[in-house]
């Protein structure tokens, strides 16, 4: 088998075979195929596509590239939830001991952020003590006792997805509905996940910035996981602006918190209520999703999820006393507030250069050598659609420096209002279930 036979019949359109993807994938990985080839390859399929097939067959190489994690000695259906990214998205925060309440088991693999805020396991950390340097062992004991643990991600998994990436991102090959799915399903199947709750954001602040390429997104990892037989389904959230108030470490951990008391923002609560209640049902701890979602509301409406959240942090080695003072969190120096110019109404909330502000903070990393500073952040104080007087605060800037011009400036840029009321955006556009 040659790779320049197999570059020639992607370019002309046809369909390659299981054992040529195969073939392909592990060439790449072991270093017996170039780049260069690999780059002709990829650019093949970015004009010609994929059928469902080669996709799932492209997803499965990438998986038997490196580590598979076995979840078999962990009790239950276990559910995994991804998001394609945003900003101020609190969702996993919430998510996690919400539905371990309600008996899912959570086995989370996590990693650090790269961007507007820190990843998971940063946020989790601004509960002093939090780790995730938990054994294999450790890990499944403490999901099957409390249904709930994180771990930071192996090393190995998927490495071709990796290399792939990598080469993607300096060949103009990352916009490939094919290649975004495979590389998405590759790491949350190896991550050994029996059903995958995707929330798929659209907007400004999403990858995908309109609903068609985020309906085709969805509907492609839905298909690839489907036809591996993970049991997948997926939700396409708004992201034209920041989901909830909080951007930034400890401030989202707060928020989280209060969305587990359920005093959290309308939409953060809607978002997580809709996704836990697919977890629910996907684990088939409901009979429907409104039973699913009613048992979640319950435990909100009782303490139980919030109780649980605490059981998690304090599992993990962190203070859980940040659930009944969160002033424990890292809190800034100053507290800067961005007032109005002028009365009107908010019209748009550019989500992705409000991150940015974010992270010119220290909120997040620019690179991945970057530190972050946990306390800092921005607090949305209007959301689009609110009223808005001269004077009344838009943003609480959190921060550890009173130089923050920069910052406000840039958020004032981003904060546009109008004159005539405006209608806040549709938060869940559809629910893709095959």
């Amino acid at each position: 088998m040659r790779m320049v036979d197999l570059i020639e019949k992607k370019r002309d359109g046809h369909q390659l075979t299981t054992t040529e993807i195969n073939f392909i994938i592990e060439g790449y990985t072991k270093g017996t195929i170039p780049d260069y080839q690999i780059s002709a390859w990829l650019m093949a399929i970015y004009f010609q596509g994929m059928t469902e097939q080669e996709r799932a067959d492209l997803t499965m190489a990438m998986v038997a590239s490196g580590d598979q994690i076995d979840l078999s000695a962990i009790e239950g259906i276990k559910v995994d939830k991804h998001s394609t990214g945003g900003v101020g998205d609190t969702t996993t925060l919430v998510l996690g001991p919400l539905v371990a309440a309600v008996g899912v088991p959570v086995a989370k693999m996590s990693g650090r952020g790269l961007g507007h805020t820190g990843g998971t396991i940063d946020k989790l950390e601004a509960a002093e003590g939090f780790h995730v340097e938990i054994t294999n062992e450790q890990f499944i004991e403490l999901v099957n006792k409390n249904k709930i643990a994180v771990i930071g991600q192996s090393g190995n998994l998927t490495p071709a997805d990796k290399k792939l990436y990598a080469l993607r991102d300096v060949t103009g090959t990352v916009n490939s509905i094919p290649l975004i799915a495979s590389s998405i399903m590759s790491k949350k199947i190896a991550a050994g996940a029996d059903a995958i709750v995707l929330d798929v954001k659209t907007g400004a602040g999403a990858f995908m910035k309109t609903l068609e390429d985020s309906r085709d997104l969805a509907r492609a990892m839905v298909n690839i996981g489907n036809h591996v037989g993970r049991k997948t389904m997926a939700v396409i959230s708004d992201m034209s602006q920041p989901l909830g108030f909080a951007i930034g470490n400890a401030l989202e951990v707060k928020e989280a918190i209060d969305t587990l008391k359920g005093e959290g923002p309308e939409d953060l609560t809607e978002l997580c209520l809709v996704l836990g209640s697919h977890m629910v049902y996907a684990a088939n701890q409901a009979f429907s999703l409104e039973e699913a979602r009613q048992k979640l509301i319950e435990v909100i409406e009782n303490g139980e999820a919030l109780e649980k959240f605490r059981v998690f942090i304090e599992a993990q080695g962190g203070d859980g006393s940040i659930v009944d003072d969160p002033t424990k969190l890292p809190q800034s120096a100053y507290q800067i507030e961005l007032v109005a110019k002028e009365e009107g109404y908010v019209s748009e909330i550019i989500a992705d250069h409000v991150g940015t502000a974010a992270m010119w903070l220290g909120a997040g990393r620019a690179t991945k050598e970057s530190e972050i500073d946990l306390a800092v952040g921005l607090m949305l104080n209007k959301k689009i659609g609110d009223k808005v007087q001269v004077g009344e605060s838009l943003v609480t800037v959190y921060s550890n420096t009173e130089e923050v011009e920069q910052v406000k400036e840039e958020l004032y840029k981003s904060i546009l209002l109008s004159k005539e009321k405006v209608d806040p955006p549709v938060l869940i556009h559809e629910e893709i279930m095959k």
